[in-house]
């Protein structure tokens, strides 16, 4: 057992930071290093809750890719899967892409750089489309979900779709690594979405 000289309060310590579209959160643990490493605190159940994230998670997947993979932007149009993601090794570029017909953001993405040394956590409710580029060399992802994999549900925005606007950090401008099914994802005007 780690044993730290911290407050059973000081490790529930978790800024809790809305982005661009409010409902997709940036989890910033409160990490406490010494000489032998670190302990942090990645999930808390009363914390997310009080935070607004009531989300149940039914599985944990497991995510690795080299430099200049990009994997999505996925999503399942039925089952649709709430997902918490953290790096635990490398640095990724993040997003996220609102796909709820109803919301104001609808259409609109937001994107963070995650990495194993800043340790920061993204959540993203389900009606999200989700992908994510590897800057190093390589890079682990761990992320919860709410819901199983499904993969008859499962859907492909197409990633450099020009409506999303979205900014890729492309290592040396060169196009990144896809695979078959990312690379014919449908643009935004194409894809099947929610209400």
């Amino acid at each position: 057992m780690l044993l730290l000289n911290i407050t059973r309060r000081e490790a529930f310590d978790l800024n809790f930071r809305s982005l661009d579209i409010p409902e997709v959160v940036l989890i910033e643990p409160k990490v406490f290093p010494d000489d032998r490493g670190f302990f942090l605190e990645s999930y808390q159940k009363e914390r997310f809750s009080a935070a607004g994230i009531q989300a149940e998670f039914v599985q944990d997947n497991h995510s690795a890719s080299k430099q200049g993979v990009l994997r999505g932007l996925h999503y399942q149009i039925q089952q649709a899967q709430g997902k918490l993601l953290r790096v635990v090794s490398g640095e990724i570029y993040d997003v996220a892409v609102d796909l709820r017909r109803s919301s104001s953001t609808f259409g609109r993405s937001v994107g963070v750089i995650l990495s194993a040394q800043n340790k920061n956590q993204l959540w993203i409710p389900s009606g999200f489309a989700h992908g994510f580029y590897v800057l190093s060399e390589q890079a682990e992802i761990l992320y919860k979900t709410t819901d199983y994999y499904a993969p008859q549900w499962e859907r492909t925005l197409l990633w450099n779709d020009p409506a999303l606007k979205i900014n890729w950090p492309l290592v040396n401008g060169q196009p990144p690594i896809l695979s078959a099914k990312d690379a014919i994802g449908k643009p935004l005007s194409e894809a099947e979405t929610y209400e």
